[in-house]
């Protein structure tokens, strides 16, 4: 289940960024004050303010349910777009989240609040099976409906630039919560939503 202890709040320190980038660059042979190099360990710095910024939203703010709305169908965004880096090689991963949930009570979020929940978990050093998990976790945590399912589909850079080398690899992680765990027709009714194309 999804917790606030999950949620990390914590301040980037751009000056260790900034020292850590400019030992890296030493360490394979480089020199940090070569002239195109001399302000990368800057615009790192700034690139991990933007691609962490997950790490510094707070959980508390995302899925507040709309006051006066009530529903109680299917609700899906689907492809959503996003880009995370992988935490055991520092490299991106970049694919589309399908978020869905069926309401209890009639409580309903705005649908940028979906979209918000998977950019807020994928600017975080992340694995794919974590931030599907947690997307779900917290649908089912703050709105408590019927039943939940995200559907994360993915290509990692760690496996397509390093070891295995396999570009355009995919790699789909599933967390099916509530309903859609229990009743297959629900399941599928949703999987051929997110199958089918205009």
């Amino acid at each position: 289940m999804f917790s606030a202890h999950s949620v990390v709040i914590t301040e980037m320190n751009n000056k260790k960024i900034e020292k850590g980038v400019r030992l890296i660059l030493e360490g394979i042979g480089e020199d940090p004050e070569r002239a195109g190099l001399k302000d990368t360990p800057q615009r790192i710095a700034k690139l991990y303010e933007e691609i962490f910024a997950g790490l510094e939203t707070p959980a508390e703010e995302l899925l507040k349910p709309i006051e006066g709305e009530s529903h109680d169908e299917l609700v899906l965004l689907k492809d959503i777009p996003f880009y995370s880096v992988c935490e055991h090689h520092l490299l991106p991963f970049i694919g589309k989240a399908h978020v869905a949930y069926i309401p209890s009570g009639g409580k309903i979020v705005g649908l940028s609040e979906l979209a918000k929940a998977v950019e807020m978990f994928a600017k975080r050093p992340q694995v794919q099976e974590r931030l599907t998990t947690q997307l779900a976790d917290m649908i089912m945590d703050k709105l408590k409906p019927k039943g939940a399912m995200v559907i994360i589909d993915a290509e990692h850079l760690c496996l397509s630039m390093r070891g295995i080398k396999k570009p355009n690899a995919r790699t789909i992680t599933s967390a099916v919560r509530g309903i859609f765990r229990t009743k297959e027709s629900t399941r599928m009714e949703l999987l051929e939503l997110i199958k089918k194309r205009d």
